[in-house]
């Protein structure tokens, strides 16, 4: 019978065990004999430190994915406590060395990070703070046993024995060495986040550092945000510390005392889908700076990615088309003032248009397509222009069309319409006779007057020609009431439901005015301001993005949509939707189909009629639209002017609302709506031509 295990295969695995024996002893022996006394010192000498990961913010796109708002890998320099304040180091070694970091920073074009809230030469004065500052001070000043109501001149003289920063620095450089300890000192006496000592620096920098051989620096990959388009500031908005105020929001989720978070427009707006969540590591490595091990205690995770409802592209026309109308017509009006005061013509003189806004909105879900202002600014200089920014007059960080509020003028007219048609004040056949001036009132002094002598009209024509009279006396027929509650219906000072800060305004009433007017005469309800109410002056007050809501609920028959621009969200890998938007209705209004005809072929007459307000602009124009104008007297100079229209009139996709201050004429603006319906034509014609070339034949 044949044996399973041969002695031959018995010795050949013991030889084999014996061999691994061996390697494992030897191996043994050379680390704690031969190298132990080695090993022992490094093991000795080794520093662990905890490293805050950054975690990545996450992008903002368009509606079609192009890419708006990123990171950009950038270079931080912190400061390692243990190489440059616990390796033997005396105070004179330690502020020598701060002092070359920073001179070699700045020598290299960059900066380092002066977070001191002290004026940078003597006498010592504490510079404005920010709720943030004054609270890091504060924790400073009771961590080294100083009244709170300490003056500059007593915390500098505390931090020159502190720091022991000798005589032999200038007033200066003894400032700027304080600034950089008081910064790495605070951190020991309040949660915050990490100390960057100088932000996104070059590689020249590094160099320098390197070869000056200065302990105590440590290079971090960190990200800065990178704008990708010049277009939509105030609706991307930017980011920076957080203050002490935010901070009592966003404590219990987590964010350090100085964390970067979004400041204004989308950036504020979703912050907690784009902020990631930072990591932790443990560093460890030799007295001499080498990493030998590097453990993540939380792997960093990235924050989400967003996508808008904007069209950049369609945002692009909108802001070019607005800069170029004002500026090339301001250029025209200063010329034209300059020969009215060489002929002593001051009564012609017109004042420059100061601003304006374009919105654009998708007449069938409420989402806002565009929302240009003018004047505006630089995301990618913002920082640096801001104290420039803060001081124009023309308040170019003003986001004129969720902020800017103005009396709609004739714009108001169809929602004027809609009221008295519907509870049943006129119909079709109305007539009124335009004389020129609505006299009904004139023994009591009021006979506002029209825009001509339009002779009889009904409520088509009105609009087509825009009536005043014919308004006067519809305004006299129909209560207030009625007036504010269609209003409310098509949104008008009425909250949007965008996720910016909006002022939401409001249309006259009784109730308004007796707040703003408590206790004078003034604050009576008198016919006079239902009628100045009818052609949306007076007391009324919205934004141009209500004006184009409120356009876009004409176009469609009443309904009227939230305008949330969040179109989506999804993770930071894009492998998973963590966001979809629906359409979301706020009201709608029933009113007969024969009702909302003759708003709408009123509309449509304004721009086919030859008298219509708005058919200069559009006589050659290749799609169909429906417009309203509208002039508002500011009682400052020259008037205000409003434009909103929607296309293709047959069946409406998008609604434009243009305004401008000083713009004298609602019918001047048709041509920068014009502008921007051709790009939206083009535009869907291009997609449908590369769709229908991309379909398979059968």
């Amino acid at each position: 019978m044949r044996k399973l295990i041969s002695p031959g295969r018995l010795v050949f695995l013991g030889l084999v065990m014996a061999a691994v024996l061996a390697i494992f002893f030897a191996t043994l022996y050379k680390l704690q004999i031969t190298e132990g006394d080695q090993a022992y010192e490094e093991s000795t000498h080794s520093i662990v430190t905890e490293e805050t990961i950054i975690a990545a913010r996450g992008n903002m796109m368009d509606r079609y994915g192009r890419l708006l708002v990123s990171n950009r890998n950038c270079n931080n320099l912190l400061i390692d406590t243990n190489e440059l304040f616990y390796s033997g180091l005396d105070n004179n070694e330690i502020n020598a060395d701060i002092l070359q970091m920073c001179q070699i920073i700045e020598a290299n074009g960059d900066h380092y990070n002066d977070e001191l809230p002290v004026t940078a030469s003597t006498p010592w004065e504490f510079t404005d703070m920010s709720a943030t500052q004054r609270l890091l001070l504060n924790a400073w000043l009771d961590a080294n046993e100083l009244d709170e109501n300490a003056t500059a001149v007593e915390v500098m003289a505390e931090m020159r024995t502190r720091y022991g920063i000798d005589g032999n620095y200038s007033a200066a450089e003894m400032r700027i060495i304080a600034a950089i300890r008081y910064a790495v000192n605070v951190r020991y006496d309040i949660d915050t986040a990490d100390y960057i000592f100088a932000q996104d620096v070059n590689i020249g920098t590094i160099t320098s550092l390197m070869e000056a051989d200065l302990p105590g620096v440590d290079v971090q990959v960190g990200y800065i945000r990178e704008y990708n388009t010049a277009y939509a500031p105030h609706i991307l908005g930017y980011t920076g510390l957080m203050s002490a105020e935010e901070y009592e929001d966003y404590k219990d989720k987590g964010y350090p005392l100085n964390a970067t978070v979004g400041k204004a427009g989308a950036e504020a707006a979703f912050e907690e889908l784009l902020h990631g969540v930072d990591g932790k590591a443990k560093i460890t490595s030799t007295s001499e700076g080498v990493v030998t091990s590097t453990v993540y205690e939380k792997v960093p995770e990235p924050g989400d990615n967003i996508y808008l409802t904007l069209d950049i592209e369609m945002q692009s026309a909108g802001e070019t088309a607005l800069a170029s109308y004002i500026t090339e017509t301001n250029a025209q009006t200063e010329i034209d003032n300059a020969q009215h005061r060489a002929a002593g013509e001051l009564d012609q003189l017109r004042d420059l248009i100061e601003g304006g806004s374009l919105v654009v909105i998708d007449v069938k879900t409420g989402e806002p397509l565009c929302i240009a202002c003018y004047p505006t600014y630089n995301l990618e200089t913002f920082l640096q222009d801001y104290a420039t920014l803060i001081e124009d007059e023309s308040r170019p960080m003003l986001n004129r069309a969720l902020q800017g509020l103005y009396s709609p003028g004739s714009t108001f007219k169809p929602c004027m319409a809609l009221a008295a048609l519907t509870e049943g004040f006129i119909d079709e056949e109305t007539e009124f006779t335009c004389t020129g001036w609505y006299e009904k009132y004139k023994d009591a002094g009021y006979a506002p007057g029209c825009t001509g002598r339009h002779g009889a009209l009904n409520v088509q024509k009105a609009l087509t020609y825009s009536c005043n009279f014919f308004f006067y006396s519809t305004g006299d027929l129909i209560t207030i009431k009625n007036i504010d509650k269609y209003a409310g219906m098509l949104g008008l000072g009425e909250s949007t439901g965008i996720e910016l800060y909006e002022e939401t305004g409001q249309v006259a009433s009784p109730e308004y005015k007796a707040w703003r007017y408590e206790g004078k005469r003034e604050a009576s309800w008198f016919a006079a301001d239902t009628i100045q109410a009818s052609i949306g002056q007076g007391l009324t007050l919205v934004t141009p993005l209500q004006l184009a809501r409120y356009a876009a609920a004409i176009a469609n028959s009443g309904t009227t949509y939230n305008c949330s621009i969040l179109k989506s969200a999804s993770s930071y890998d894009y492998s998973e939707s963590v966001y979809e938007r629906e359409p979301e209705v706020l009201s709608t209004i029933k009113s007969s189909p024969k009702n909302w005809e003759l708003i709408h072929e009123g509309m449509r007459g304004a721009v086919t009629d030859r008298s219509g307000t708005a058919y200069l602009p559009f006589a050659t124009f290749q799609y169909s639209v429906a417009a309203k104008t509208g002039t508002t007297e500011t009682g400052f100079g020259t008037n205000d002017a409003f434009f909103i229209c929607y296309a293709p009139y047959e069946d409406p996709e998008i609604a434009v609302a243009v305004a401008l201050e000083n713009g004298a004429r609602g019918a001047n603006l048709a041509t920068m709506a014009r502008e921007v319906l051709q790009y939206y034509f083009d535009f869907k014609m291009s997609t449908q031509q590369t769709e229908n070339e991309l379909t398979l034949l059968h």
